[in-house]
């Protein structure tokens, strides 16, 4: 029989509403369309959201374990599957300590309750400061920058789509990736409303993309220098006197304009123009643009992230943001405030930012935001010696296509001692794997977006229970990785999960009650978890958080706030309003303040000065962004193949005719070579390429029958990830120099 449910999109960053029509009788998901009465996304859906019930019942997503029998996966139960990872990962820590395992967290669990909720424990079980993710490969220079800025490598400053007059947007194609480190469903939309109320979009993208097609400005300059041309635009705001007065009313708040300024003199737009290959003329107007708008906000992504300059960047989006007066303002960039933020406290001073805590073992990569870099992660495998890698646990990555040089990283995984991935694809990292844990489809899978609300434009509550139920047995994701944590803590596996959800609350409503400035200072523990919903123990950690948070209940302590039963009790998501200032309560730096000139960023800046003296390289390479793939994530739905997404090598005609490329181009990078089907097209700018990352399906022993037949090619094999942005170690995928060839 069948019936409609509604679901949040767990696809991408939009989190958009679905109301999905699900088939009790068959157990499956049978299509998906936009909820109009959504509060944050009013109907919108994309093509990735549309085929959600192809990804639900993708004939090859696993559906029960997998470990390895004299060479080969097989099928297996689940206690014997979870009690061999319990056991190998714990022989292998009591022989060589926690750091001998490693963790890679992929990037589809900033999407999921049980990447937000029990990753983190299980990480912390395991005893290892040896975590790796997809950050380092995508924004963590951003992280990095927040971090020095604002004293928390959280605290993320976002565009207030709503409500602003003109939008810089370098480096990013939001209309096609939906926006990213921007939560804001529907962004065509906002750009369609941003023009209708008279506004300006600006973009700054080497490659003619969509978005920059609906620009009033488009600026194209060559891959790699876009912090160059920042540091201009803030020169020119110095020299032309373009600061806002008393910085929009926060120059209290801030410190280091004047040592900004004093490294500023060196990048006028005259002195960089021919390296960037943008005019002076334009690089100023942008500046004057940008200041004499009543808002303003710049707004950069992985254009900017994965880059030689990628912290110093991203830094520079928000020094302009300040330096016009738009920073914490509506129309300008603010700070969201998501309903499981703490309720807040009292303007204090934190500690200060910093990184290096600890170093890798082989390059002596310094950690960053409790990360080692990715590109790292083959070789603290494959160099012997004391302390290397001897165990990874995998939770929902594919870092053979992803990070760089995968050939060498598969061959390091086959010489693990243990290699144990949570996912439910037999694909290019997991075929190496001894034991896959898969956990089960969207559909029977609840959905609270812990991470992405963190990064929203407008605050909304909405949480998805399961639509369809689990099989009798089949444990969630959320279990699979408790169950872990509690084995590795010495209960076992069969330990009951609801241990770990109730430690944390233990915990976490004990410190609130000894705070001063909780809004439940002083109560009775018991009374409060007496207070928590009964049921699975990630609803009673959410209900937990909620009613800590800026709108919540202080349990039963407001008469108007928020809990978990109200949010179920609004299908559709609970509006809890725009934006809104949150300085200087947000800060976390040592002194207080939003710190302008922090010292690590100030030292990096003469890395970027002795980078305009150099020749530009003849051809460089950067990545693109299709509506219908994320990563390497949606190649194996029909749906979502064909038409645009297609791993095609862009080239400007001229290039196409002076190389003599017809159908095939052979690309040489540092890393290696690849032959990749070229497409001309005017929408790039001489001497660029453009290759997609994610593709590379062609490896055997995968399960990925559909991504098997259009495989495409792993772009991050031309890259031996040497080069990195110091200041963040993450590696440079855009402005790779590059070699083309007729193949």
């Amino acid at each position: 029989m069948a019936r409609t449910a509604l679901r949040i999109c767990p696809l991408c960053e939009a989190t958009c509403g679905l109301t999905v029509t699900v088939d009790d009788d068959q157990g499956r998901m049978l299509s998906a369309r936009g909820d109009s009465d959504d509060v944050f996304s009013h109907g919108y859906i994309c093509p990735k959201g549309a085929s959600l019930p192809e990804l639900d019942n993708d004939p090859d997503r696993l559906t029960g374990p997998l470990i390895r029998r004299d060479g080969i996966l097989v099928d297996a139960q689940w206690d014997e599957a979870l009690q061999l990872v319990a056991d190998r990962l714990g022989a292998t820590i009591a022989d060589h300590g926690g750091p001998s395992v490693g963790v890679y967290i992929g990037n589809p669990n900033a999407h999921t309750v049980a990447g937000a909720l029990y990753a983190p424990l299980l990480t912390r079980a395991i005893g290892t400061h040896n975590v790796f993710s997809a950050s380092t490969l995508d924004q963590m220079p951003k992280q990095v920058a927040l971090g020095y800025l604002f004293g928390h490598a959280g605290t993320f400053a976002v565009p207030d789509l709503d409500r602003t007059d003109h939008l810089v947007v370098i480096g990013a194609n939001p209309v096609v990736s939906n926006g990213s480190v921007t939560t804001a469903a529907d962004f065509p939309g906002k750009l369609a409303a941003l023009r209708r109320r008279g506004g300006r979009l600006t973009v700054i993208d080497p490659a003619r993309t969509r978005t920059a097609k609906l620009a009033d400005v488009h600026l194209a300059p060559r891959p790699g220098t876009d912090a160059a041309l920042l540091f201009a635009v803030v020169h020119t705001l110095f020299d032309e006197e373009l600061t806002a007065p008393d910085l929009g009313g926060i120059g209290r708040h801030v410190t280091g304009v004047d040592r900004l300024r004093a490294e500023a003199a060196d990048f006028s737009p005259e002195a960089i123009a021919a390296f960037c290959d943008v005019p002076a003329p334009a690089i100023r107007e942008l500046a004057r643009s940008i200041a004499a708008a009543p808002t303003a906000a710049v707004y950069g992504r992985m254009g900017t992230t994965t880059v030689e300059f990628g912290t110093i960047g991203s830094w520079l989006i928000d020094a302009i943001n300040i330096l016009t007066g738009n920073l914490d303002r509506p129309g300008g960039v603010m700070f969201p405030t998501p309903p499981t933020a703490p309720a807040p406290r009292p303007p204090r001073p934190g500690r200060t930012f910093r990184t290096g805590r600890w170093r890798s073992r082989v390059s002596g990569h310094p950690e960053v935001a409790g990360e080692l870099p990715a590109a790292a992660l083959a070789e603290e495998i494959d160099t012997p010696g004391e302390g290397r890698l001897r165990a990874i646990v995998t939770i929902a990555g594919n870092p053979v296509l992803s990070a760089p040089d995968g050939d060498r990283l598969g061959r390091a995984l086959d010489g693990l001692d243990f290699l144990v991935s949570v996912d439910p694809y037999l694909n290019e990292t997991t075929r190496h794997a001894d034991v896959i844990l898969p956990p089960p489809p969207p559909s029977a899978t609840p959905h609270f977006d812990f991470i992405l609300n963190n990064l929203a434009v407008r605050a909304t509550a909405r949480y998805s229970r399961p639509v369809l139920p689990l099989p009798d047995g089949r444990p969630d994701e959320a279990e699979i990785l408790a169950r872990l944590t509690l084995a590795l803590g010495g209960l076992g596996v069969h330990a009951d999960k609801r241990l770990v959800d109730e430690q944390v609350i233990a915990a976490t409503l004990s410190k609130e009650v000894s705070d001063p400035h909780s809004p439940v200072a002083g109560r009775d523990l018991d009374e409060m978890i007496a207070m928590l919903p009964d049921g699975p123990g990630h609803e009673r950690r959410l209900d937990m958080m909620v009613r800590l948070g800026a709108y919540g209940d202080a349990f039963g302590a407001r008469d108007a706030g928020l809990t978990l039963a109200q949010i179920l009790a609004s299908p559709h998501g609970v509006d809890l309003g725009p934006m809104r200032p949150r300085l200087p309560g947000i800060l976390r730096t040592g002194s207080g303040t939003v710190e302008l000139a922090a010292d690590d960023l100030i030292a990096d800046v003469d890395r970027l000065r002795s980078a305009l003296r150099r020749d530009p390289e003849h051809f460089v390479l950067i990545g693109r962004r299709n509506l219908r793939s994320n990563n390497s994530w949606m190649h194996n739905l029909p749906a979502l193949t064909g038409g645009t997404n297609r791993c095609t090598l862009y080239i400007h005609p001229d290039d196409a005719l002076r190389l003599g490329l017809d159908d095939i181009a052979i690309v040489r990078g540092p890393g290696g070579e690849v032959k990749v089907p070229v497409e001309v097209t005017p929408d790039i700018r001489p001497g660029v390429a453009s290759l997609p990352h994610g593709w590379g399906h062609d490896l055997a022993d995968t399960r990925m029958t559909v991504a098997a037949e259009a495989p495409g090619t792993n772009v991050n094999q031309l890259n031996d990830g040497s080069l990195l942005d110091p200041l963040s170690g993450t590696v440079v995928l855009n402005g790779l120099p590059v070699e083309i060839a007729p193949g």
